[in-house]
């Protein structure tokens, strides 16, 4: 199916450009309107319950909430353990009912406010907002796709299609190795045809994402040859760690900026007689003396890419750089896991155009392309190598995220929500 998928999909928007919403589709609008009270109830709900990524049990009580609903819609749901990776686990749900692509639905259970944080509950604002953990990145966006599903069981439509649902415990600090935290995404996307994320995207229900660049961290570890600082230079001294670094991080500025879409940025130097790097409080400690020549240099960064064979260019840059060396200097580049970029495809953007069509369609206007430069990493981009088509941003509005004044647009849960559903059903009769 993958093959001829983006094909069907073109000539489903040939013939269905503009066209009037059917009896189901009118359905699903009515269900979600009516049922959107029990939904902002559910919303309240979960975002009181505290699940920062690292509170295992708040976690899990959240996705204890969550998978008797989908259960109610016929899927099977279950909690899957995340020991293994250092985490609480993810929430799946599937429904294989045999007709149409392959759907996987993506949420995320944790939120980054910790069990101590002082933000901690649901509070209702003026103009239809309310502030609370989590409540646009992302529980908002996990009620959006119950209400989505129930909206498409109401009209007659659910039993008979391929979903699977992956609501992972830790989107916000992924557990390691990632080959472990995120294998229920990438096996789910090697099944799939489509994923679509419901992250709150930029907070604007006119964009949606087409593309995320990806987030990888390096790590350059450096040395020289300690020596009296009126030696420096000379041929069995050479130049130093210090130096070593310096000329390093001028090649990269010079040779990888010019890379579009590209951002590469140096977080942490140290140098010295000594170093000590502790990794896991991004911190560390030096000592040195301006009479010594620098015998350590670590410094740790990160690229952020736009695709796949972006950062493998980047990173063949990187290393011919770092191997070149200043006279009596060593180095060690080692660029580690982490998200990989979701790129702009051109199943991605017919994907796009025909979600904006049905926006269009239920008078909410037209949906652009979120700029990459500011999209962050996401859940999501774990699949898009596997799929013929990916979307995300299709959660509930929001600004001020991991902030204690997160605050989400309650009139878009159910916006999106409609959206959706409409946008899945159509997806069905590809």
């Amino acid at each position: 199916m993958k093959r001829f998928l983006v094909f069907a999909l073109c000539a489903l928007m040939t013939n269905t450009v503009m066209a009037e919403l059917s009896a189901n589709e009118k359905k699903m609008l009515e269900y979600i309107d009516h049922n959107n009270p029990q939904a902002l109830q559910l919303l309240e709900k979960v975002v009181n319950i505290n699940s920062g990524t690292m509170n295992f049990a708040g976690v899990r009580k959240v996705a204890d909430v969550l998978i008797p609903e989908f259960e109610k819609l016929g899927f099977s749901a279950r909690f899957e353990d995340g020991s293994a990776f250092n985490r609480a686990g993810h929430l799946i749900a599937e429904l294989h009912g045999g007709n149409g692509p392959k759907l996987l639905l993506i949420g995320h259970l944790d939120t980054v406010f910790a069990a101590n944080s002082p933000f901690q509950h649901f509070e209702l604002l003026e103009n239809n907002r309310a502030k609370g953990p989590g409540i646009a990145d992302m529980k908002g966006g996990n009620i959006i796709i119950l209400q989505a599903l129930g909206a498409l069981k109401a009209a007659g439509e659910l039993n008979d299609m391929n979903i699977l649902v992956v609501m992972t415990g830790d989107e916000e600090l992924s557990g390691r190795p990632l080959a472990l935290s995120k294998k229920a995404l990438i096996d789910g996307a090697k099944w799939a045809d489509i994923s679509l994320g419901f992250e709150n995207g930029d907070g604007n229900p006119k964009t949606a994402n087409i593309s995320r660049r990806g987030s990888v961290d390096w790590e350059l570890s450096l040395s020289g040859v300690a020596s009296h600082s009126s030696q420096i230079f000379k041929e069995q001294i050479g130049a130093g760690a210090i130096y070593e670094a310096a000329r390093i991080l001028n090649r990269f500025y010079e040779e990888l900026r010019s890379e579009e879409l590209l951002t590469f940025n140096p977080g942490r130097i140290m140098g010295g007689t000594d170093v000590e790097h502790n990794k896991a409080t991004n911190s560390g400690s030096t000592f040195g003396k301006n009479n010594v020549v620098a015998q350590s240099t670590i410094v740790t960064g990160d690229i952020r890419a736009i695709s796949l064979q972006q950062l493998e260019r980047v990173k063949t840059k990187m290393h011919a750089i770092v191997a070149e060396h200043l006279p009596k200097t060593t180095g060690e580049l080692v660029i580690g896991e982490g998200y990989p970029p979701m790129a702009p495809t051109d199943g991605n953007k017919i994907l796009l155009s025909l979600f904006s069509q049905i926006s269009e369609e239920l008078g909410y206007g037209s949906v652009e392309a979120v700029n990459p430069l500011n999209a962050g990493a996401a859940d999501v981009s774990f699949t898009s190598e596997y799929v013929d088509m990916a979307l995300d941003g299709l959660g509930m509005s929001g600004s001020a995220g991991h902030t204690v004044n997160e605050t989400g647009d309650l009139s878009t849960l159910s916006l999106q929500a409609k959206r959706a559903a409409i946008l899945l059903n159509r997806l069905k009769y590809r």
